[in-house]
């Protein structure tokens, strides 16, 4: 009998306030360890937290995109729990009475499937402390910048059963959060992250034990991550063993996977109000300004694109689902005066740059008005398919724009009609062999055999022919 993954994810997201969420100190990226935690993020005796009001708009925000319930009355309370790098002892957070409450995002997966996903709340928290151990023999190094930093943990229900629609969904809240703009969806800073729990069990049976799989950040490891945690769990359970309730840790460049704790129950916590702060009041004004501030949603975005530029909803959820790429093609379309082209062009050739030097597409060499105006010159023929992707290369290794490009080079497409006619004389003449064993083929075979004269005008002109002159003169000189 086969086994059954039940798969929820915790998604960690980064507020990108201007300050952290009870106290005043700034956050940025890469400050000297130690420099931005005031007294507060400390919790030094005598201090007192205040609420963020950013965050808790940002918060609210999110659970409005995802057609969540607003808690009107939501509370903060302490989790007390010991560890290095939480300077207080506690973290301050919600449980009892989040900010959001139950919700749903919807995923599309490969297949053109489409499928439900809920969300069982998501609460605001301030971040711990980071350790860093890599200078450091023997000994851990604590920096606490990053305390305090204001977060909002999502927690789904264990909705998902496989890794496709882990990270289907992981893609589909990374383009919410970047839409509304209230991250920068930055997961190698560790601005979004991801804990994935997993269990497995036999069909029509309960819930099995879960493990949970901690700081997963980048979605290729979160699907290499689940597929190495459920193969352990069948192992252990086929072999007649039990799973453990734990925290584990994924190690990326070694594509292995470790214990890190026992996993605590929510009672282990010791969870009590917070004292020190007040209940967070959200109004129905609130609730009908964040309504009237809200961005184009990725769901929005997809039917526009498919309505105003007949991409296919395929195409469509590729270049929605990320608000850079949307932009950058977009971007593209408009400089160069053809949708399909400039989703091609993304989707294929730029998509397989940008992965194999692993860059971002904010990072492109290639600007989306370059692209346009390379689509341009392949829509007006000025250059040819083939030739397009040679400007595209010259392009990405910054030798200018392709007009440029073209010019320098010489790369214009050969449209003379005259020109033409006299290379494919040539090649006729010079090739009698294979001009008679194509007039005596059948049609099925002419469309095969004609390649041949294609590539002899293709050399003979240095790939700068026009595919379609050339293939109606070869088509009416041959016949």
């Amino acid at each position: 009998m086969s086994w059954e993954v039940v798969i929820g994810l915790e998604v960690h997201v980064q507020l990108n306030t201007a300050s952290k969420l009870f106290s005043g100190s700034k956050l940025s990226t890469g400050a000297a360890p130690n420099t931005q935690a005031s007294l507060v993020d400390l919790g030094l005796p005598g201090t007192l937290p205040v609420v963020n009001r950013e965050a808790v708009r940002k918060a609210a925000l999110f659970g409005l995109a995802i057609n969540a319930d607003i808690c009107r009355h939501s509370i903060f309370e302490r989790k007390n729990y010991f560890y290095p790098d939480l300077p207080k002892g506690y973290q301050t957070t919600q449980l009892a009475e989040p900010v959001v409450g139950a919700g749903t995002v919807e995923i599309q997966l490969e297949n053109g499937e489409k499928k439900i996903v809920r969300i069982h709340h998501a609460h605001l928290e301030e971040d711990a402390g980071k350790s860093l151990h890599e200078d450091f023999h023997g000994m851990t190094g604590i920096d606490l910048n990053r305390a305090g930093t204001p977060l909002i943990e999502i927690v789904s229900e264990p909705d998902m059963a496989n890794a496709e629609e882990a990270v289907a969904f992981a893609r589909k809240l990374h383009a919410i959060v970047t839409s509304i703009g209230i991250c920068d969806g930055d997961m190698s800073q560790g601005n979004m992250r991801f804990d994935v729990n997993i269990s497995v069990r036999k069909p029509g049976e309960p819930l099995g034990t879960r493990t949970e799989t901690k700081n997963l950040n980048s979605f290729r490891f979160m699907e290499k991550a689940i597929a190495l945690e459920v193969e352990r769990q069948i192992d252990v359970l086929e072999d007649g063993g039990e799973i453990v309730q734990e925290t584990r840790l994924y190690n990326g460049d070694t594509h292995t996977a470790r214990s890190m704790r026992s996993k605590e129950d929510a009672n282990d916590y010791r969870y009590f109000p917070c004292p020190d702060l007040l209940p967070v009041a959200i109004t129905d004004a609130d609730i009908e300004e964040l309504k009237a501030a809200m961005p184009e949603l990725p769901d929005s975005r997809k039917a526009r694109f498919i309505n105003d530029y007949q991409l296919s909803e395929y195409d469509a959820d590729l270049l929605s689902g990320s608000i850079a790429t949307a932009a950058f093609f977009e971007a593209a379309a408009k400089a160069g005066g053809d949708a399909k082209l400039a989703a091609n062009w993304v989707m294929g050739e730029l998509a397989a740059k940008l992965n194999a030097e692993e860059k971002d597409i904010a990072d492109s060499p290639v600007s989306a008005e370059q692209l346009g105006q390379l689509i341009a010159r392949l829509k007006d023929g000025t250059i040819s398919s083939k030739i397009a992707k040679q400007v595209f290369e010259a392009c990405w290794a910054g030798e200018g724009n392709p007009d440029d490009i073209i010019e320098a080079k010489g790369l214009k497409q050969m449209s003379d009609t005259g020109e033409l006619e006299k290379i494919v004389d040539d090649i006729i003449a010079n090739n009698a062999a294979q001009v008679d064993d194509y007039r005596n083929s059948d049609d099925a075979k002419k469309k095969k055999k004609i390649g041949f004269f294609v590539g002899q005008a293709m050399k003979a002109t240095q790939g700068k022919a026009n595919p379609q002159q050339l293939n109606q003169l070869l088509r009416e000189k041959l016949g």
